[in-house]
């Protein structure tokens, strides 16, 4: 069983940044995908980021382009989301989740298709 820990929330005013990590333990890291959730008040979970197992083929959402990189370190079971440019609308809870997969394809980014899920980290943008 897969096991995920999420750090790094916090509250930062508009135009800065944060990292989020995501410690996996329980299970072979380099074969799952992985993925960065959000969910906003009011608002059901939707994807912010994901990658591949093998680190290529990263997928953001429109709303984050060119403001959040992921990445992952598989030598450290450790994927991260670097969050620049903060701004309000990216308050919300940040969870992060993974499947199994022998593809090294785009990742999935459909919340269904993600077996493991972590807690959550609060991230709260200040305007």
């Amino acid at each position: 069983q897969v096991q995920l820990v999420e750090s790094g929330g916090g509250l930062v005013q508009a135009g800065g940044s944060l990292r989020l990590s995501c410690a996996a333990s329980g299970g072979t890291f380099s074969s799952l995908a992985m993925g960065w959730f959000r969910a906003a008040p009011g608002k059901e979970r939707g994807i912010v980021s994901a990658i591949s197992r093998i680190r290529g083929s990263p997928y953001y959402a429109d709303s984050v382009k060119g403001r959040f990189t992921i990445s992952r370190d598989n030598a450290k079971n450790t994927m991260y989301l670097q969050m620049n440019s903060l701004k309000p609308e990216d308050t919300a809870v940040y969870y992060c989740a993974a499947y199994y997969t022998g593809s090294i394809y785009p990742p999935k980014i459909n919340p269904s298709d993600y077996s493991y899920w972590g807690q959550g980290t609060q991230v709260t943008v200040s305007s």
